[in-house]
């Protein structure tokens, strides 16, 4: 039976891999969010460039995981807004305002949180069938 407990185990490890990755993703998004309506802080200067997370395949325990292996600025265009009185805008009057979309962004989140929750779901079915080949040793 340590076959049954090794495989378990190994299954809990890839879905604890993502847990990771999922997490990373949603700390990522939370970025992006928090700096939305930011500008540059000189005239004419770059706003925050949205942030993407890159994911790769990972060894866990011998089989297949996932981690998230750097985060790359997003290379889509800066919104632009003509004020010309705001302490950022350019000698034309236009400010640039980041790439984020908040309708994007609060997408991505959920479909991390359900990623997230679905790896859970995967650990405590794991840990429950764990416990039930137990009894039915014991017996």
């Amino acid at each position: 039976m340590p076959e049954i407990k090794s495989m378990a185990s190994v299954t809990q490890q890839v879905a604890v891999s993502a847990l990771r990755a999922q997490q990373g993703r949603m700390r990522i998004i939370a970025e992006n969010l928090a700096n939305a309506d930011s500008t540059s802080k000189t005239a004419g200067g770059d706003p925050y460039r949205r942030q993407a997370p890159v994911f790769t395949p990972a060894k866990v325990a011998g089989a297949q995981g996932v981690k998230m292996s750097k985060v790359m600025p997003d290379q889509t265009e800066f919104r632009q807004d003509y004020e010309p009185g705001h302490p950022s805008a350019d000698a034309k009057g236009y400010v640039k305002l980041p790439n984020v979309n908040s309708l994007i962004e609060a997408l991505d989140m959920r479909q991390a949180q359900r990623a997230y929750e679905a790896n859970l779901n995967v650990i405590e079915t794991s840990r429950s069938m764990q416990m039930r080949t137990l009894d039915l040793i014991k017996k």
